[in-house]
């Protein structure tokens, strides 16, 4: 047995979790499994329409906005590695399953984890990395819908975004995307990828400054005509931070939020990365950065929240554990 099917499986007699399919951990393709074809149908029936990079639409998203309810954490830095300061490491997969077993009872439209999903030791060794990351996604594909990853910089800290993508599971969508959208309920949903040195090369096996993250030309392209094709307002989800100036934000943030107050369309931007947490509105677009889910022992430590999205286009987000409730009225005109 592999070490992650031997830390999961420890995990799972710890956490009383039932073993509800068969555990293919440590094969390559370990995600493709009855339960993502399950949860594949489950988005069919809901509703949930994935675009293909041409952006071409089905016309099932042209219909009026309906509400829409997801489910959002960040910044799990899972690890068999001990404790940093604030960052409670081991503490992760507890803290992730509390937060996948109340969306489940909450039955939410899906769920997206912001990035930074895992980490790794000190020094690192990719396959104990890789090792990481499959058993948290194995602890985030415990929700009964459609899952979504958006890619943070310690999810390259040892190995590439390849292994990364081949690793999870964005329902429906290619793997090997790192930026990408889908529609459901009339809403479109667009993931960012701002993983990228400032010399426009990906980041890979730690290969990278965390505080120089950039989104290339080549991926402003697709935004512009991803927003333009978009029929109704839109939702973006992002790791980095677009709302400003500093470490912690993308370097070329001003570029990104100008084609975001062109379109018309940008209710709402989620964010991870800063672990503190901060909300900002610019320009009519809400920046909404959720605290980290590793920061701190304890379930009372934990993080997560759920966004509605009205079909008046407001957004309430209730805050679980020290994420943030806030109400989020309608900047935009839409129809």
């Amino acid at each position: 047995m592999g070490r992650e099917a031997t830390m999961y499986n420890s995990y799972r007699a710890k956490a009383g979790l039932s073993r509800r399919v068969r555990d293919t951990v440590g094969s390559q393709n370990w995600v493709i499994t009855r339960r993502v074809f399950l949860k594949s149908s489950v988005a069919s029936l809901a509703g949930l329409t994935v675009l293909p990079l041409s952006c071409a639409l089905n016309s099932a998203s042209s219909a009026k906005l309906r509400r829409v309810r997801f489910g959002i954490v960040t910044d799990c830095h899972y690890a068999d590695a001990d404790t940093l300061g604030t960052r409670f490491y081991r503490e992760s997969l507890d803290k992730l399953d509390e937060c996948v077993s109340l969306m489940n009872a909450k039955r939410v439209d899906f769920l997206i984890e912001l990035g930074d999903i895992k980490d790794q030791n000190r020094p690192p060794v990719e396959q104990r990395t890789l090792s990481y990351l499959q058993v948290a996604e194995k602890v985030l594909q415990q929700f009964d819908g459609p899952t979504f990853h958006v890619l943070g910089n310690h999810d390259m800290d040892s190995v590439s975004k390849i292994q990364f993508l081949r690793r999870v599971e964005n329902t429906n969508i290619e793997s090997g995307r790192s930026y990408y959208s889908f529609d459901l309920n009339g809403l479109r949903c667009v993931v960012l990828d701002a993983n990228y040195r400032a010399d426009g090369t990906d980041y890979d096996h730690g290969n990278f400054d965390w505080t120089d993250a950039n989104i290339p030309s080549e991926e402003l392209d697709w935004l512009r005509e991803d927003l333009a094709a978009a029929l109704g307002p839109v939702i973006v989800f992002i790791h980095q931070l677009l709302d400003g100036t500093g470490s912690v934000y993308v370097n070329n943030a001003a570029d990104v939020r100008q084609i975001l107050q062109a379109s018309g369309k940008v209710l709402a931007v989620f964010q991870g990365h800063h672990h503190s947490g901060s909300y900002s509105n610019i320009v009519g677009i809400h920046y909404y950065t959720l605290k980290a889910l590793v920061e701190g022992s304890g379930p009372e430590n934990n993080s997560y929240a759920i966004a509605e999205v009205h079909p008046d286009g407001g957004i309430a987000i209730t805050g679980y554990r020290k994420a943030v409730s806030k109400q989020l009225t309608l900047s935009l005109a839409i129809s």
